[in-house]
């Protein structure tokens, strides 16, 4: 830094010695004064070489940033043109295990249509031994009922003829009864 910041060192003194101080302690403090404005205070030259420095280094960043930009969207389409790749591979891998699934069900309903037809098959002939044992109980039962009713036909004719001879033998006494 320079020395081109104004510091009026006759004031500062003639100040100092007003207030008590010795003429030479208070040149030793407008001396020590001076110096410390003058390199610790940046002059308008300072701050245009700091200003520099700074828009050369944005300048460099900015490249820095560009340069970082270009390598990611380098990478990003690597990653995307994988991840695509990866994609189609599980797509496939997963249409290749619906189909497995797909097969495996069909076996599995085909089995089952297979079982119920042989269920239905059974139930069939299981149905049809029970409706020729009850035909045949019922042709049982059909044969006792006609022996039965045959049985009961004769003994009622047995019956009724003997009442109609009874009745007309109690008529046939009635009426030899009346005409004597």
């Amino acid at each position: 830094m320079n020395e081109a910041i104004a510091f009026d060192t006759h004031r500062f003194i003639k100040h100092l010695t007003g207030t008590g101080f010795t003429e030479q302690q208070a040149e030793a403090l407008s001396e020590e004064q001076a110096l410390l404005l003058n390199t610790n205070l940046a002059t308008k030259a300072d701050l245009a070489q700091v200003e520099a420095a700074l828009k050369a280094d944005i300048a460099q960043v900015e490249a820095d940033i560009a340069q970082v930009e270009a390598a990611l969207k380098v990478d990003i389409a690597q990653v995307e043109a994988a991840l695509k790749a990866d994609l189609a591979q599980v797509e496939a891998a997963l249409k290749a295990d619906l189909a497995q699934v797909e097969a495996a069900l069909k076996a599995d309903i085909a089995q089952i249509e297979a079982d119920l037809a042989q269920v239905e098959a059974a139930l069939k002939a299981d149905i049809a031994q029970v409706e020729a044992a009850l035909k045949a109980d019922i042709a049982q039962v059909e044969a006792a009922l006609k022996v039965d009713i045959a049985q009961a036909r004769q003994e009622m004719t047995k019956w009724m003829v003997g009442v109609v001879l009874g009745v007309a033998a109690v008529q046939t006494t009635l009426i030899v009864g009346l005409l004597s």
